[in-house]
Protein backbone atom coordinates (compact mmCIF):
# COMPACT_ATOMS: atom_id res chain seq x y z
CA UNK A 1 0.00 0.00 0.00
CA UNK A 2 1.05 3.61 -1.27
CA UNK A 3 1.83 5.40 2.12
CA UNK A 4 3.20 9.29 2.86
CA UNK A 5 4.10 11.59 5.27
CA UNK A 6 3.08 15.02 4.73
CA UNK A 7 3.76 18.65 6.45
CA UNK A 8 0.72 20.81 6.28
CA UNK A 9 0.07 24.30 6.14
CA UNK A 10 3.54 25.54 5.59
CA UNK A 11 6.28 25.40 2.89
CA UNK A 12 9.19 24.42 5.32
CA UNK A 13 10.10 20.78 5.84
CA UNK A 14 9.33 19.35 9.57
CA UNK A 15 7.04 22.83 10.38
CA UNK A 16 2.99 22.94 10.30
CA UNK A 17 1.63 19.48 11.06
CA UNK A 18 2.74 15.89 9.31
CA UNK A 19 -0.24 13.38 8.27
CA UNK A 20 0.03 10.23 7.08
CA UNK A 21 -1.96 9.95 4.00
CA UNK A 22 -2.41 5.47 2.87
CA UNK A 23 -3.97 4.30 -0.57
CA UNK A 24 -5.13 1.52 -0.15
CA UNK A 25 -6.07 -0.63 -2.65
CA UNK A 26 -9.34 -2.75 -0.88
CA UNK A 27 -11.43 -1.70 1.40
CA UNK A 28 -10.02 -1.76 5.16
CA UNK A 29 -11.51 -2.43 8.11
CA UNK A 30 -11.66 -0.13 10.54
CA UNK A 31 -10.06 -2.05 13.12
CA UNK A 32 -7.09 -2.09 11.01
CA UNK A 33 -6.86 1.21 9.78
CA UNK A 34 -6.82 2.44 13.32
CA UNK A 35 -3.66 0.02 14.04
CA UNK A 36 -2.13 1.68 11.22
CA UNK A 37 -2.87 5.32 12.53
CA UNK A 38 -1.24 4.05 15.52
CA UNK A 39 1.71 3.06 13.95
CA UNK A 40 2.28 6.48 12.05
CA UNK A 41 1.70 7.89 15.70
CA UNK A 42 0.66 10.95 13.94
CA UNK A 43 -2.50 12.96 14.83
CA UNK A 44 -4.32 11.76 11.84
CA UNK A 45 -3.65 9.65 9.00
CA UNK A 46 -6.13 9.75 6.15
CA UNK A 47 -7.34 6.65 3.77
CA UNK A 48 -7.88 7.75 0.38
CA UNK A 49 -9.75 5.36 -2.64
CA UNK A 50 -10.59 6.34 -5.84
CA UNK A 51 -14.30 6.11 -6.56
CA UNK A 52 -16.69 4.96 -9.93
CA UNK A 53 -17.01 9.11 -10.47
CA UNK A 54 -13.76 10.63 -12.45
CA UNK A 55 -11.41 12.97 -9.91
CA UNK A 56 -13.54 11.45 -6.93
CA UNK A 57 -12.08 10.01 -3.74
CA UNK A 58 -13.51 8.69 -0.70
CA UNK A 59 -11.00 9.26 2.30
CA UNK A 60 -11.54 8.79 6.13
CA UNK A 61 -9.26 10.24 8.55
CA UNK A 62 -7.77 7.96 12.33
CA UNK A 63 -6.87 9.39 15.06
CA UNK A 64 -4.26 6.96 17.17
CA UNK A 65 -7.66 6.81 19.34
CA UNK A 66 -10.59 6.64 17.06
CA UNK A 67 -12.03 7.37 13.51
CA UNK A 68 -12.29 11.67 13.15
CA UNK A 69 -15.13 13.01 10.86
CA UNK A 70 -13.42 15.54 9.32
CA UNK A 71 -9.57 16.30 8.97
CA UNK A 72 -8.22 19.70 7.32
CA UNK A 73 -4.64 19.00 7.10
CA UNK A 74 -4.83 15.13 6.11
CA UNK A 75 -7.05 16.36 3.29
CA UNK A 76 -4.95 19.27 2.55
CA UNK A 77 -2.20 16.25 2.69
CA UNK A 78 -3.72 13.82 1.08
CA UNK A 79 -4.98 16.74 -1.69
CA UNK A 80 -0.80 17.44 -2.27
CA UNK A 81 -0.31 13.60 -3.00
CA UNK A 82 -2.93 13.14 -5.82
CA UNK A 83 -1.76 17.02 -7.37
CA UNK A 84 2.06 16.04 -7.27
CA UNK A 85 0.99 12.59 -8.65
CA UNK A 86 -1.49 13.66 -11.57
CA UNK A 87 -2.32 16.25 -13.94
CA UNK A 88 -5.57 16.77 -12.83
CA UNK A 89 -5.90 20.42 -10.51
CA UNK A 90 -9.38 19.85 -8.85
CA UNK A 91 -10.38 16.99 -6.94
CA UNK A 92 -13.16 15.78 -4.87
CA UNK A 93 -13.20 14.05 -1.49
CA UNK A 94 -15.96 12.39 0.05
CA UNK A 95 -15.50 11.92 3.50
CA UNK A 96 -17.16 9.05 5.45
CA UNK A 97 -20.32 11.00 6.99
CA UNK A 98 -20.53 11.94 2.82
CA UNK A 99 -19.44 15.76 2.91
CA UNK A 100 -18.35 16.65 -0.45
CA UNK A 101 -14.93 18.50 -0.31
CA UNK A 102 -14.09 20.53 -3.22
CA UNK A 103 -10.11 20.81 -3.56
CA UNK A 104 -8.55 22.72 -6.28
CA UNK A 105 -4.41 24.13 -6.75
CA UNK A 106 -3.17 26.70 -8.06
CA UNK A 107 0.89 26.12 -8.40
CA UNK A 108 1.68 25.61 -5.34
CA UNK A 109 -1.40 26.88 -3.49
CA UNK A 110 -4.13 24.46 -2.54
CA UNK A 111 -7.21 25.48 -1.57
CA UNK A 112 -10.09 23.61 0.74
CA UNK A 113 -13.67 24.26 0.45
CA UNK A 114 -15.23 23.14 4.27
CA UNK A 115 -18.88 23.53 5.49
CA UNK A 116 -19.70 26.26 7.93
CA UNK A 117 -20.89 25.06 11.06
CA UNK A 118 -22.74 27.08 14.24
CA UNK A 119 -21.66 27.56 17.90
CA UNK A 120 -22.98 28.42 20.71
CA UNK A 121 -22.64 29.79 23.95
CA UNK A 122 -20.88 27.54 26.89
CA UNK A 123 -18.97 27.75 29.79
CA UNK A 124 -15.54 26.23 30.92
CA UNK A 125 -14.70 24.45 33.93
CA UNK A 126 -12.30 26.37 36.52
CA UNK A 127 -10.82 22.73 36.40
CA UNK A 128 -10.21 23.57 32.68
CA UNK A 129 -8.87 26.50 32.93
CA UNK A 130 -6.53 26.05 35.58
CA UNK A 131 -4.88 22.58 33.55
CA UNK A 132 -4.48 25.16 30.20
CA UNK A 133 -2.89 27.72 32.63
CA UNK A 134 -5.93 30.43 31.85
CA UNK A 135 -6.12 32.82 34.83
CA UNK A 136 -9.39 34.12 32.76
CA UNK A 137 -11.45 33.85 29.25
CA UNK A 138 -13.14 36.72 27.13
CA UNK A 139 -15.86 34.32 26.27
CA UNK A 140 -16.71 30.88 25.83
CA UNK A 141 -18.34 28.74 22.84
CA UNK A 142 -19.46 25.63 22.04
CA UNK A 143 -19.29 23.64 18.75
CA UNK A 144 -22.04 20.72 18.71
CA UNK A 145 -21.01 19.66 15.18
CA UNK A 146 -17.39 19.10 15.88
CA UNK A 147 -17.52 18.67 20.04
CA UNK A 148 -15.15 21.07 20.37
CA UNK A 149 -14.81 23.73 23.00
CA UNK A 150 -13.67 27.78 22.15
CA UNK A 151 -11.89 29.89 24.52
CA UNK A 152 -10.84 32.74 23.57
CA UNK A 153 -8.32 34.91 25.55
CA UNK A 154 -6.76 38.26 25.14
CA UNK A 155 -3.34 37.82 24.41
CA UNK A 156 -1.68 35.69 21.81
CA UNK A 157 1.72 36.04 23.37
CA UNK A 158 -0.11 34.33 26.50
CA UNK A 159 -1.58 31.68 24.35
CA UNK A 160 1.80 31.08 22.29
CA UNK A 161 3.36 30.02 26.02
CA UNK A 162 0.81 27.58 27.22
CA UNK A 163 1.91 24.38 28.51
CA UNK A 164 -0.98 22.52 29.77
CA UNK A 165 -1.14 19.40 32.18
CA UNK A 166 -2.74 17.05 30.12
CA UNK A 167 -3.91 14.68 32.59
CA UNK A 168 -5.50 17.24 34.47
CA UNK A 169 -7.27 18.76 31.15
CA UNK A 170 -8.33 15.19 30.49
CA UNK A 171 -10.34 14.93 33.76
CA UNK A 172 -11.69 18.60 33.64
CA UNK A 173 -14.36 17.67 30.67
CA UNK A 174 -16.47 14.80 29.67
CA UNK A 175 -18.52 15.14 26.32
CA UNK A 176 -15.66 17.01 23.67
CA UNK A 177 -13.06 16.21 21.56
CA UNK A 178 -11.32 19.35 22.11
CA UNK A 179 -10.69 22.33 23.63
CA UNK A 180 -9.65 25.17 21.24
CA UNK A 181 -8.26 28.21 22.47
CA UNK A 182 -7.58 31.75 20.46
CA UNK A 183 -6.78 35.45 20.74
CA UNK A 184 -6.20 37.86 18.40
CA UNK A 185 -3.20 38.68 16.30
CA UNK A 186 -1.20 41.48 18.42
CA UNK A 187 0.75 42.21 14.71
CA UNK A 188 -0.05 41.55 10.63
CA UNK A 189 -0.02 40.01 9.07
CA UNK A 190 -2.33 37.66 11.15
CA UNK A 191 -5.61 38.34 12.16
CA UNK A 192 -6.07 35.34 14.70
CA UNK A 193 -4.10 32.96 16.45
CA UNK A 194 -5.13 29.72 17.98
CA UNK A 195 -4.12 25.90 19.45
CA UNK A 196 -6.14 22.95 19.59
CA UNK A 197 -5.99 20.51 22.28
CA UNK A 198 -7.49 17.39 22.16
CA UNK A 199 -6.67 14.49 24.74
CA UNK A 200 -9.97 13.27 25.03
CA UNK A 201 -9.82 12.55 20.96
CA UNK A 202 -6.41 11.84 19.63
CA UNK A 203 -2.90 13.44 21.20
CA UNK A 204 -2.70 16.09 23.22
CA UNK A 205 -1.54 19.12 20.75
CA UNK A 206 -2.82 19.21 17.36
CA UNK A 207 0.39 21.07 15.65
CA UNK A 208 -1.90 22.76 13.05
CA UNK A 209 -5.46 22.06 12.42
CA UNK A 210 -7.36 23.23 9.54
CA UNK A 211 -11.04 21.58 10.48
CA UNK A 212 -11.68 23.62 13.36
CA UNK A 213 -11.89 26.49 11.03
CA UNK A 214 -14.95 25.25 9.83
CA UNK A 215 -16.44 27.39 13.11
CA UNK A 216 -13.51 29.37 13.71
CA UNK A 217 -13.54 31.22 10.87
CA UNK A 218 -17.19 32.20 11.20
CA UNK A 219 -16.64 32.83 14.89
CA UNK A 220 -13.57 35.75 13.79
CA UNK A 221 -15.47 37.15 11.05
CA UNK A 222 -18.25 38.42 12.78
CA UNK A 223 -15.54 39.57 15.43
CA UNK A 224 -13.68 41.38 12.89
CA UNK A 225 -16.33 42.53 10.56
CA UNK A 226 -13.44 40.39 7.80
CA UNK A 227 -14.51 37.61 5.17
CA UNK A 228 -11.25 37.06 4.24
CA UNK A 229 -8.66 36.49 7.26
CA UNK A 230 -5.20 35.11 7.65
CA UNK A 231 -4.91 32.65 10.65
CA UNK A 232 -1.92 31.44 12.44
CA UNK A 233 -1.28 28.57 14.99
CA UNK A 234 1.40 29.40 17.54
CA UNK A 235 2.36 25.87 18.33
CA UNK A 236 6.12 24.73 18.52
CA UNK A 237 5.77 23.51 15.15
CA UNK A 238 3.53 26.53 13.54
CA UNK A 239 1.75 26.48 10.55
CA UNK A 240 -0.82 29.09 8.63
CA UNK A 241 -3.21 29.11 6.24
CA UNK A 242 -5.66 32.20 4.71
CA UNK A 243 -9.54 31.32 5.65
CA UNK A 244 -12.15 33.13 3.15
CA UNK A 245 -16.04 33.10 4.30
CA UNK A 246 -18.30 32.18 1.35
CA UNK A 247 -21.58 32.41 3.05
CA UNK A 248 -21.69 28.24 3.93
CA UNK A 249 -18.59 27.67 3.34
CA UNK A 250 -14.84 28.22 4.13
CA UNK A 251 -11.98 28.24 1.85
CA UNK A 252 -8.89 27.37 3.21
CA UNK A 253 -5.56 28.23 1.50
CA UNK A 254 -2.35 26.91 2.28
CA UNK A 255 0.86 24.72 1.24
CA UNK A 256 2.36 21.40 1.76
CA UNK A 257 5.77 19.15 1.83
CA UNK A 258 6.08 15.85 0.66
CA UNK A 259 8.26 14.41 3.31
CA UNK A 260 8.54 10.61 3.12
CA UNK A 261 6.71 8.31 0.36
CA UNK A 262 7.15 4.36 0.62
CA UNK A 263 5.22 1.17 0.73
CA UNK A 264 3.58 -0.39 3.52
CA UNK A 265 3.87 -4.37 3.28
CA UNK A 266 2.44 -5.41 6.76
CA UNK A 267 -1.03 -5.29 7.52
CA UNK A 268 -4.17 -6.99 8.08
Amino acid sequence: METYIVDSFTKEPFKGNPAGVCFPKQELTEATMLKIAQEFGLSETAFVRETSAEGVYAIRYFSPKQEIPLCGHATLAAAKVLFTQTPQTEIHFLTHQQVDLFISCRGEEITMQFPVYDTEPAAAPPAMLAALGLPAVLNTAFSPKNKILLLEIADDQLLAALRPDFNALLQSHTGINGVLVTAPASHAPYDYHYRYFWPWAGTTEDPVTGGVQTFLAKYWSTRLHKSVMQAFQSSSRTGSMQVELQADKVLLTSHAVIILEGKLVAFE
